[in-house]
């Protein structure tokens, strides 16, 4: 856009998208204004906006929650547009809309789109309307006796989940009849308790398959395209820890039939801005539709990286009125890229969030690599939010370059004050497994006992700690620079 339809948008979120955002506002030459709980005033993604507004809640995620407060905010910088990241509000149909009643333009898709594809049934039954694959399933109901006689039906194993869930959440696998009861009244109340919707389904559930999703752009008027597919496999309590495009070993035919898929959705929906289409794909060849995700993605670095298009700025111009041809065809793929999650966690102890204080951040730079953060030093990490902290993105001209770039990069990367995932990240792309491609959704805990940590003292660990606080420069002038005035006097020994 040589003259951008909007003057200021608004990130209605934090962190490191709110950052991500920011940085392609500023080469467009749009002005960006933030939002912020008080406890975050100090935030990298508010020094780095044109202006911010503190917003208030009874928790931090509750005040980025309060859409009210949001369009408020927007208002008041005389901000034209609300981008809504990833999380918090990006996918709520009733925020879209309260935005577009207030005047202003949702970076994202029309709200209607957002409640069809928010909702999994809904989803699932317009996927299959137009010929996508979908798994056998039960329909969801909050009658668990009627679910569990259905359910029991449909042969096992079975994948129970929350109809308006997302990231994991009210999702149960059950191998046996006798372990249904008792999953579909845990998932249940999961999903009451993280959705407000005690609605479940199950559908068949295909071991090990593997987790593949399409990027796709849709500009509403019916111009779609795909900007090809990621392996998003490896992770952990349903959730992703590793993401990489393309796909490692793909056929072409079944990577041209997943991407026709996506593609049929998107147009079928008349998709508008960036949205992504997953799959799960099990070792005989067979994909089913998963979900689509009406938002933009944690792990769009890596598409990017290898299309070479920045989705953000595609966002902005498709929501300012930008069109797309009909039958423009994907781009071309450069190389591959991976991108590794960084969270604080102990994947000793089963991934369970940490907290902590940064107290020393330090990160590789080359042509190859991101690192999207948020992040500064003395920055407290707390379980008010996400445990993600970070994203390193590798790239190479092939998947083995990308690897071992990313292995390096990720030695490179101190991050100390608060345990994370660092080292875990690194044995699990040197795993002769995650190097071979042979990925699926069960990785991590079927190579559990090879990526374990080894068990070490905690004299070791304070010395690892030492030796990476002396590394810092600034740490070592401090600890053993001589005060003045004993300094001039020259010679002085304590």
């Amino acid at each position: 856009m040589n003259n951008p339809a909007f003057s200021k948008v608004l990130i209605a979120n934090r962190g490191e998208i709110a950052c991500r955002v920011i940085r392609t506002l500023d080469a467009m030459g749009i002005a960006s204004a933030a939002v912020h709980h008080p406890a975050e005033a100090a935030a990298r993604h508010v020094r780095m906006a044109g202006e911010a507004v503190a917003i208030h809640g009874d928790t931090p995620v509750a005040a980025y929650l309060d859409g009210a407060q949001i369009i408020a905010a927007a208002k008041a910088t005389g901000a034209e547009a609300i981008h809504p990241g990833y999380g918090f509000l990006s996918e709520n149909a009733g925020f879209a809309q309260a935005v577009i009643e207030a005047g202003l333009t949702f970076i994202g898709p029309d709200h209607a789109t957002i409640a069809l594809m928010g909702d999994k049934i809904s989803a699932r039954t317009f996927a299959a309307a137009i010929g996508v694959p979908v798994a056998p399933s039960v329909l969801p109901t909050e009658d668990l006796a009627d679910f569990t006689a259905r359910a029991g039906k449909i042969g096992f194993p079975l994948l129970i989940k929350a109809a308006a869930g997302g990231g994991g959440k009210g999702m149960i696998i059950v191998r046996h009849a006798d372990e249904l009861q008792a999953a579909a009244t845990r998932a249940a109340s999961e999903a009451l308790r993280y959705f407000r919707d005690g609605r479940i389904y199950a559908e068949t559930y295909v071991d090990a398959p593997r987790h593949i999703e399409v990027q796709v752009l849709g500009d509403g008027e019916g111009g779609v395209i795909h900007l090809h597919e990621r392996e998003c496999s490896v992770q952990r309590r349903f959730q992703k820890i590793i993401e990489e495009a393309p796909a490692p070993d793909l056929p072409p035919s079944l990577r041209e039939e997943i991407c026709a898929a996506a593609l049929r959705i998107a147009m079928a929906a008349r998709y508008r801005n960036a949205g992504t289409v997953e799959f799960i794909l099990g070792a005989d060849g067979r994909f089913f539709f998963l979900e689509m995700n009406t938002r933009l993605q944690v792990e769009h670095p890596v598409t990017e990286m290898i299309t070479g298009i920045d989705l953000v700025r595609a966002q902005i111009e498709i929501a300012a009125g930008a069109a797309l041809p009909a039958a423009l065809p994907a781009p071309r793929i450069s190389g591959h890229a991976i991108e590794c999650r960084i969270c604080a966690e102990d994947p000793a102890r089963d991934f369970l969030p940490e907290s902590g204080r940064i107290g020393r951040l330090a990160f590789p730079t080359a042509p190859w690599l991101r690192f999207e953060h948020g992040l500064t030093e003395g920055q407290a990490i707390t379980a008010d939010f996400d445990p993600m902290l970070a994203k390193l993105v590798s790239h190479g001209p092939d998947r083995e370059t990308a690897i071992n770039r990313m292995i390096e990069a990720l030695k490179q990367l101190t991050l100390l004050g608060v345990t994370t995932n660092i080292d875990y990240l690194i044995r699990v792309l040197d795993h002769p497994a995650f190097r071979a491609g042979d990925l699926h959704t069960g990785f991590v805990s079927a190579h559990g006992a090879a990526l374990a940590l080894p068990p070490t003292g905690r004299q070791a660990r304070d010395h690892a700690a030492i030796l990476a606080a002396l590394g810092c420069r600034e740490f070592a002038e401090l600890v053993f620079a001589t005060p003045e005035p004993y300094a001039s006097m020259g010679f002085w020994r304590n």
